[in-house]
């Protein structure tokens, strides 16, 4: 990853300077589409983009642990997220944007695809050397969107059976048999997939965010983290907490009605919006569910625990 990333901006730089030098910077528009919105009708248009990567990212961001559990620091930590998603994240959009509109004057045609771009370079060596980075970037951005919290996922269901390495070769072998190629090779099913899957994950999102904050006030027994003792406060009911499992089924199967049900009125534009419905009803019924009911998990007590910011 130290080497993926730069890799990939040294490229786009490149692809994009040789385009500037072919075109000028005058051709640079940063309007791509055919269809362009004004006022208020842009907004419905802005969110469901946002949901959408929201949902996209909503995988990683579940699993935040498994990489700032390597964190030096908390600082560390921030600081790889502000120049990690905000900043790196607006900086490579114009920059892909800006390569893309620069396609339309030197090719006669748009084209979105920076290795379709580098093909049309005519150049052998610059062809080989695009194309080379961006399967290494392509392996780059998997390790960490697609292996890394998996790997943790299947080794953590039996640790003492199953290492990380072979939870990562599961994950690996796992994610070549849903042909992901099928799910992405048009637009509606990218939308079908990624609003699925935030449905899905929305709810334990919005799960761990109320029993850490609204239950455990952010509070953790640390030695209970690692203990199989039925007195342990985690145990919950033979190892299971019910009233999570209850609240992400919940929060799950009412998030799919939109997604399943995009033909009836207003359920396409609410589709969008899976994982916020999915997360919503997940905090909301575990809340309830972990207080006020016979399911209410156990509190730590103040002796033996530690708050973690």
């Amino acid at each position: 990853m130290d080497f993926c990333g730069p890799a990939v901006y040294v490229v786009m730089f490149m692809l994009c300077g040789y385009l500037v030098y072919k075109a000028g910077w005058s051709a640079v528009d940063l309007t791509l589409g055919d269809v362009k919105y004004s006022g208020f009708d842009a907004v419905p248009v802005m969110l469901g983009a946002i949901a959408l990567v929201v949902s996209y990212f909503s995988g990683p961001m579940l699993n935040f642990g498994d990489f700032s559990r390597y964190g030096k620091s908390f600082a560390a930590v921030k600081k790889g997220n502000f120049l990690g998603l905000p900043l790196n994240f607006l900086v490579f959009s114009v920059l892909v944007v800006v390569t893309a509109s620069l396609t339309l004057p030197v090719y006669g045609e748009l084209i979105t695809d920076p290795v379709a771009t580098v093909a049309r370079i005519d150049s052998t060596f610059a062809i080989v050397l695009g194309a080379l980075t961006f399967t290494i970037a392509t392996i780059g951005i998997n390790i960490v969107a697609n292996f890394i919290s998996p790997a943790f996922d299947f080794s953590n269901v039996s640790p003492q059976k199953i290492s990380w390495r072979a939870g990562g070769m599961i994950a690996a072998i796992g994610s070549i048999l849903i042909t992901p190629w099928n799910l992405y090779n048009n637009p509606d099913v990218i939308h079908y997939t990624l609003e699925t899957l935030g449905a899905f994950i929305g709810p334990l999102f919005g799960i761990l965010i109320a029993d850490y904050y609204l239950v455990r006030k952010q509070k953790v027994i640390v030695d209970d983290l690692f203990s199989m003792s039925p007195t342990g406060t985690y145990w919950y009911s033979k190892g299971y907490n019910p009233a999570a499992v209850i609240a992400t089924v919940v929060g799950a199967v009412v998030a799919m009605v939109p997604v399943l049900g995009k033909d009836l009125t207003g359920m396409y534009t609410a589709a969008q919006y899976s994982w916020f419905i999915g997360c919503g009803l997940g905090f909301a019924v575990y809340y309830l569910l972990a207080t006020r009911t016979p399911l209410a998990v156990r509190n730590a007590s103040s002796a033996d625990t530690v708050t973690v910011d």
